[in-house]
């Protein structure tokens, strides 16, 4: 199993603490029976934070140029038609997908295009599953012009446990499905912003896996439109 970067450090100090708590403990002459308690809580403690860390090998076959993939592992929580007042300004179809703590926490690109922003926001930290964690919470905000020149916005959010968002995207930068677009350490959720006409595919409550399961497909544009028609 491989381990994602992100968890490199924090695994490292992990490991050491436990190691010389239990050392602590053991040459302390502390009852046998507390001694072996401690060591089987630490080694299952560590294995858990280990599994959040986890990162499988992922990668979509598919034709992406019209499909929306999940950026993320988890469970739908919200599909609804929102304002979105960061960016657009007008009405869109939110799709969000909430991350436990035993979910793989690496978050992918939901489609290919280029990056028009990357931009992260201070914030609270409430539950992730409440509404107004998507405009209060601590997160960060990445917005994608796909090849026909439309945009979707996706948000990682934090939650009452995940105290960091890490993201890769960079403005101008080009990105695939298959491109990791970051990381939100300890459970939260990411939604993602598209337009209204946008056909959905999954259902709430529905369990959905980062660039394996097909969220929406987008109705082609005008200008593909257009292109069909002549060919």
């Amino acid at each position: 199993m491989k381990l994602h970067r992100e968890g490199t450090g924090i695994l490292t100090k992990l490991f050491a603490i436990l190691i010389v708590a239990n050392g602590a403990l053991y040459f302390s002459n502390a009852p046998k029976n507390i001694i072996a308690l401690s060591a089987i809580a630490s080694t299952i403690f560590f294995l858990l934070v280990v599994n959040f860390f986890r990162l499988p090998y992922r990668h979509f076959s598919g034709d992406d140029a019209s499909k929306i993939v999940a950026p993320a592992d988890g469970k739908i929580v919200a599909i609804e038609e929102t304002t979105e007042n960061e960016y657009f300004h007008d009405r869109r179809l939110q799709v969000s997908i909430f991350m436990s703590v035993f979910n793989v926490h690496a978050n992918w690109y939901p489609a290919s295009g280029k990056v028009a922003l990357s931009k992260h926001h201070n914030g609270r930290f409430m539950a992730a599953y409440l509404p107004k964690s998507s405009t209060e919470n601590e997160r960060s905000t990445v917005v994608i012009t796909l090849p026909d020149g439309r945009e979707i916005l996706t948000r990682q959010i934090a939650g009452a446990m995940a105290r960091r968002i890490v993201t890769y995207a960079k403005p101008d930068q080009k990105i695939t499905v298959n491109d990791q677009m970051g990381f939100i350490k300890f459970g939260s959720r990411v939604d993602i912003f598209l337009p209204l006409d946008t056909e959905i595919l999954v259902e709430l409550d529905q369990k959905v896996t980062a660039t394996q399961t097909i969220l929406a497909n987008l109705v082609p544009s005008n200008k593909q439109a257009n292109e069909e028609a002549r060919s």
